[in-house]
């Protein structure tokens, strides 16, 4: 019971760590970063302009990036390699598919 404890303990914490999001504000618009080392393709979907996917740059072998608003709020989640995928963030709802969306809101 003990080794399968903590096998599980480590496979969690090896898994999480395989994609990170974040954000950083400057100026007028926020940067989004989503760390996804193993994607080949990157969209970033949100309620800005009707979910039209928007190619996210890549930085480096690791980071990719989207430009948006700052101080606008959207809801949002991600297109990677052909499947919809939603990071880990601070907040969510559920979507009308029965599934959640990331949400985006100014100062928070």
């Amino acid at each position: 019971m003990k080794r399968y404890l903590v096998f599980l303990m480590i496979s969690v914490l090896v898994f999480s760590g395989c994609a990170s999001h974040y954000y950083r504000k400057n100026n007028d618009t926020v940067s989004i970063f989503l760390e996804k080392p193993d994607a080949s393709r990157v969209y970033f979907l949100s309620s800005l302009d009707g979910y039209k996917p928007q190619k996210a740059a890549r930085l480096d072998n690791r980071t990719w990036q989207i430009k948006a608003p700052a101080e606008a709020e959207f809801k949002y989640f991600y297109n990677v390699d052909g499947a919809v995928y939603l990071p880990d963030c601070r907040l969510k709802e559920k979507d009308d598919f029965g599934s959640q969306i990331c949400i985006y809101i100014p100062g928070l």
